[in-house]
């Protein structure tokens, strides 16, 4: 049987991850960083076994110096239920297989664990997708992968129920970074080990009058707004900021526990609803 080509070429991305480490920018994953401690703070109780699976353990380490780190590989080196906590960090939306990796980190769950992921979510670098696309299609006639595909936030919620996870919430958290330049975005990714390791990428050296002209159309349509809350006209864009969207998609969902709140069966409820309202009940009349 053939099997599907994956979507991230792995040895690409341990390289850009490994580049990346020697001048690492952190700030989104320290905005991810606060979201998780954030709602740990929520949750009445206190973790002592905890997991943490990510690609950056350099940064993660440091802000998690319990955790047992696990490398974001096919197969996470995680045992059955051996933690109470398992948090995936920033490296969701490489995987081939997201569904997998949410059923192994439920497995390494005792009855009742939290699990927690932050990653990237669908809306991220949509404006630089937009403006690359453009760009390419004008400059050489063709287009070419270059950002890879995220999750809209209306079906990862699903994931979490199709891993087994009970009391599954999706949430997301929409962040706006403005830079100088479209190059100057493409670099801090190069600098997060986020830049291109799709397995479909192109495998030559891109015309820099795709870039040049991706900046271009870039400045021009998604230009910061200025300190007035005025938009940048076209003409003026070039000598201003630019804005790029980041959406951090939080999962959070729970190892299977009796303990745990159930939804009641239809039909057990014990008084209606109209009662409980203080109002008439009106029978549906059929058409």
């Amino acid at each position: 049987m053939t099997q599907n080509p994956s979507l991230t070429d792995r040895t690409a991305l341990l390289r850009n991850r490994t580049r990346a480490a020697k001048g690492f920018a952190s700030f989104l994953h320290e905005s991810a960083a606060e979201e998780i401690n954030d709602r740990l703070a929520m949750v009445n109780r206190t973790f002592t076994d905890m997991a943490l699976v990510t690609g950056h353990d350099g940064f993660w380490r440091q802000n998690f110096d319990t955790a047992q780190i696990v490398a974001d590989e096919d197969a996470l080196n995680l045992a059955p239920q051996a933690h109470d906590l398992v948090v995936h960090a920033m490296a969701l939306h490489w995987s081939d297989d997201p569904v997998g990796q949410l059923v192994q980190a439920r497995r390494a769950l005792r009855p009742d664990g939290l699990f927690l992921a932050v990653f990237f979510g669908g809306q991220t670098l949509s404006e630089l997708r937009a403006a690359l696309a453009q760009a390419e299609s004008e400059v050489t006639g063709g287009l070419s992968p270059r950002v890879a595909p995220m999750g809209e936030i209306r079906d990862l919620g699903g994931l979490l129920q199709r891993a087994g996870f009970a009391l599954p919430v999706a949430d997301s958290v929409p962040l706006t970074v403005t830079y100088k330049s479209a190059l100057h975005l493409m670099h801090d990714l190069r600098a997060m080990g986020e830049n291109n390791a799709l397995t479909s990428r192109l495998r030559r050296p891109t015309r820099r009058a795709v870039f040049t002209r991706a900046a271009e159309i870039y400045a021009q349509h998604f230009a910061a707004e200025d300190a007035t809350g005025a938009v940048n006209t076209i003409a003026a864009a070039q000598t201003k900021r630019i804005k790029a969207t980041f959406e951090l998609t939080v999962l959070t969902g729970w190892a299977p526990d009796d303990s745990q709140q159930k939804p009641l069966r239809p039909g057990s409820a014990s008084q209606r609803l109209a009662d409980a309202l203080g109002t008439d009940e009106t029978p549906l009349t059929p058409l």
